[in-house]
């Protein structure tokens, strides 16, 4: 027997650089290497996209997303390669951003 895949996941331009699957919410966030993170269902809906501080604000630099981690109380942190975290809501609001010089692997 072959597996199949349970959907087929679209919208990212480029390759994806991180994932994270929340079963208990039955959604799938990803990262693509020029951004946005994307949040879909386990059917393969596309539900929301997550515009990362660069766009909120103006600025022209992309930030690329490293890791991905949600919870099941509907929170999603990602961590950008310039050493920035946010905090976003499942419904795609930014809740809170933070700046380390820290390297996170």
């Amino acid at each position: 027997d072959f597996a199949t895949p349970r959907a087929v996941l679209t919208g990212h331009d480029y390759e994806i650089t991180c994932a994270a699957i929340c079963a208990e919410l039955g959604l799938v966030i990803s990262g693509s290497k020029e951004g946005p993170c994307l949040i879909h269902s386990m059917n393969g809906d596309l539900l929301r996209t997550l515009e990362g501080p660069e766009r909120l604000q103006g600025l022209e630099s992309c930030l690329r997303p490293k890791l991905i981690q949600a919870s099941r109380e509907g929170h999603c942190v990602i961590y950008y390669e310039k050493g920035l975290f946010c905090v976003f809501s499942v419904n795609g609001r930014l809740q809170a951003t933070m700046e380390t010089d820290d390297k996170i692997r």
